[in-house]
């Protein structure tokens, strides 16, 4: 069965990330995992001194990097502070810079804001610079609420829904290596 990791750039309780990809679970087919990483808060800061000495790494690197190796695909979604990607989710790819668990892992970015126009793009850019597979069809730009959205309204929204389902199907398609097919809404 096909793993799907999903990440929530913001450690912002109920965040429109992090709520944007629950709906993505409710309209996921019944044969892929979802799991949705929450421990971004407990990365320490990104040390090169501590990756490259012959000492164990922080516990939580070592889940955060675990928890990637272990999915089939990524789907990320993050806010913009300051015209940039949030400092906390740039510091958890910064751990695996080097380590590689995103070399050629199928990767979606589902941005849930219009207004967003400089993090969306680095972000893209910095998973393509890391060697991972940014899938096209599965990175879109949504213009949601920024406040009071809810996963099960935006899984059963006939605008929103289908789009969270082509972009499963994208990434789905990207692991198979088949053209991706649209996911039926399910009943």
């Amino acid at each position: 069965m096909p793993h799907l990791l999903t990440v929530a750039g913001s450690l912002r309780a109920g965040s429109s990330n992090a709520t944007l990809l629950a709906a993505v679970a409710r309209v996921a087919p019944a044969d892929l995992t979802v799991t949705a990483y929450r421990a971004l808060g407990s990365l320490p800061a990104f040390n090169p001194d501590r990756e490259e000495a012959a000492v164990r790494l922080p516990t939580a690197v070592t889940r955060w990097r675990t928890a990637l190796a272990a999915a089939d695909m990524l789907l990320i979604s993050t806010p913009e502070y300051a015209h940039g990607i949030p400092g906390a989710f740039k510091n958890a790819l910064d751990w695996v810079v080097g380590s590689g668990e995103l070399v050629g892992k199928p990767v979606g970015v589902i941005n849930p804001s219009a207004t967003s126009r400089f993090a969306f793009p680095q972000l893209i850019e910095v998973l393509t610079v890391m060697s991972a597979t940014v899938v096209p069809a599965a990175t879109i730009v949504l213009d949601l609420p920024r406040r009071g959205a809810d996963a099960v309204q935006l899984a059963a929204d006939p605008v929103v829904a289908p789009k969270l389902r082509e972009v499963l199907a994208a990434l789905l398609a990207a692991i198979s290596g088949q053209p991706a097919l649209e996911i039926p809404p399910q009943s």
